[in-house]
């Protein structure tokens, strides 16, 4: 049982330890812009909050931003076998294109690449068809998986995001999405380039490079992906992701005439007034006195890394503590949980990472 904050010899090693938590640099804060958006919301990674929303929950046609889904779940199925495609008649669209002919072929990954640069219809249609055979079926995939994420305002009926009455999400339900999808490797190497180049396996001799339409990429630093998403009936749609100093947002804006700047201001005001603070105790190891063993000491630490958001003012008022007992009794096992580290700001605990057997024979 933990009894009391370290005491006498520790008390040295308390004091050592009392820094905060290294966080990002602090700058000056500013209110909240206002947007264009139809829709509009600024999620924080991190901690699953919202710091800016208007209408976040409103069903509205989201065109293109579909892709996010239906990429995310080629590049899932490519990842267990990244079976080639031939395309075909059934696999032909409007609109926006990756240029896939009939008998071309190509893998599920060249088509996840078509979909987040240039936004291929086409690569969309055959994404679907390959891996369950028709768009209606996969649809129910995309919808199976919404579900799992928590997206409850939205129905997909199409793979790309064409217009239906019946096909919409909501600007919180898309960046659920798209915090969720970054979490896959594939996804979020592809989505962070500016352009791809793709090695067609028919025709072997041709080789076409796709410019990414998420402009955000070159014109915000931090930038880190995104999906653009565009009809008439829809209006401008567009996902992205970025990331300071450990402190990832992801900002949606539906039917916004003025998107790219929505977006930069929306992230100036995230990372100019929070903050990522990792609570690492990776680095904490304490040698503690046992009695009744075979060994002297046991050598406690931590494998937690935590990390909280605050507001750019709260820096130096978090406290950070270690509470454990003086000495043990035999028998402590390696894993053995012994005491923890607690941060706590204003007097209320904000995080905690539990301190254990790291060595003992």
């Amino acid at each position: 049982m933990i009894k009391k904050v370290f005491s006498i010899f520790l008390c040295a090693v308390l004091i050592m330890l009392s820094v905060i938590c290294v966080c990002a640099e602090e700058t000056s804060g500013g209110g909240k812009p206002s947007v264009s958006a139809g829709a509009a919301v600024l999620y924080c990674v991190n901690d699953g909050q919202i710091y800016f929303a208007h209408n976040e929950n409103n069903k509205m046609k989201n065109a293109s931003t579909t892709k996010i889904m239906t990429a995310l779940l080629a590049l899932e199925a490519a990842a267990e076998e990244n079976k080639q495609v031939s395309f075909t008649e059934e696999m032909v669209s409007e609109g926006s294109s990756m240029y896939l002919k009939v008998g071309d072929v190509v893998t599920l990954r060249d088509l996840a690449v078509g979909m987040l640069t240039c936004s291929g219809n086409d690569a969309a249609n055959a994404a679907a068809i390959a891996i369950d055979g028709s768009k209606d079926a996969f649809a129910k995939r995309m919808n199976s998986r919404a579900k799992q994420l928590g997206m409850k305002n939205t129905n997909f009926v199409t793979p790309s995001g064409l217009d239906d009455d019946n096909h919409y999400s909501t600007a919180y339900d898309l960046a659920l999405l798209m915090a969720y999808a970054l979490e896959n490797p594939d996804f979020a190497e592809i989505t962070s380039q500016k352009a791809i180049k793709v090695d067609f396996i028919k025709p072997q001799d041709r080789s076409l490079t796709y410019a990414n339409h998420n402009r955000l990429l070159s014109l915000y630093p931090d930038c880190i992906g995104g999906k653009t998403g565009y009809t008439q009936s829809a209006g401008r749609c567009l996902v992205t992701a970025a990331e300071r100093d450990g402190l990832r947002f992801v900002c949606v804006t539906l039917s916004d005439r003025d998107d790219w700047k929505d977006h930069a201001a929306l992230y100036d005001y995230g990372f100019e007034n929070y903050k990522y603070c990792a609570c690492d105790d990776t680095d904490f190891y304490l040698e503690i006195p046992v009695a009744g063993g075979e060994s002297e000491t046991v050598t406690v630490g931590s494998d937690r890394k935590y990390g909280i958001v605050l507001k750019q003012e709260e820096k130096e008022q978090i406290q950070r503590t270690v509470y454990m007992d003086n000495f043990l009794y035999a028998p402590v096992k390696d894993g053995d949980y012994l005491g923890k580290v607690v941060y706590t700001l204003h007097g209320k605990v904000i995080a905690e990472n539990p301190l254990q057997a790291m060595s003992y024979s």
